[in-house]
């Protein structure tokens, strides 16, 4: 029987978060880049699940608690600053934003998304990147980016 991925297991979700904003502190440090606190907001709001989140659910969040109305372009470009520097990645077909697992190297995105409870797990697996740019060079092409997203069920929506 396959092993049930870490988000769909039950566990600390406190600690998903932490690890995450220690890690790209460090990242940005290393890299003398800064962390905003707007920046640093918004990567916390994207790890509070494993579910992609849109930048209006974001913006929503922000104003909800501020008080104050947060205004798009600040929060599209604290997503490009992560995006960027590879904290979050984009799930295309969702139209969201997701926490990288693995930031302190660069890496091609994998997701498995449930279309059920929408959780996305990111797969870190080089064969696969590999494969696409090999074929993709056997035909003349030059891969300069890729996500793969795989739609199917998690395993508790399986068991559900």
């Amino acid at each position: 029987m396959p092993t049930t991925p870490l988000a769909n297991r039950p566990h600390d979700h406190s600690h998903c978060v932490h690890s995450a904003l220690s890690e790209a502190d460090a990242l940005c440090a290393r890299m003398g880049l800064r962390l905003t606190a707007l920046r640093r907001r918004v990567l916390e709001l994207v790890w509070q699940s494993h579910k992609p989140l849109g930048a209006y659910d974001i913006l929503a969040v922000l104003s909800d608690q501020d008080g104050r109305r947060a205004a798009p372009p600040t929060v599209y470009r604290a997503l490009d600053f992560l995006l960027e520097n590879g904290l979050v990645h984009r799930i295309a077909s969702l139209n969201a934003f997701i926490g990288c697992n693995h930031p302190e190297h660069a890496h091609q995105g994998q997701f498995l998304i449930c279309r059920e409870c929408h959780v996305a797990l990111e797969l870190e697996q080089p064969a696969i990147s590999q494969a696409i740019i090999q074929s993709a060079a056997d035909v003349g092409f030059k891969v300069e980016g890729q996500t793969v997203e795989v739609v199917g069920l998690c395993s508790a929506c399986q068991a559900a």
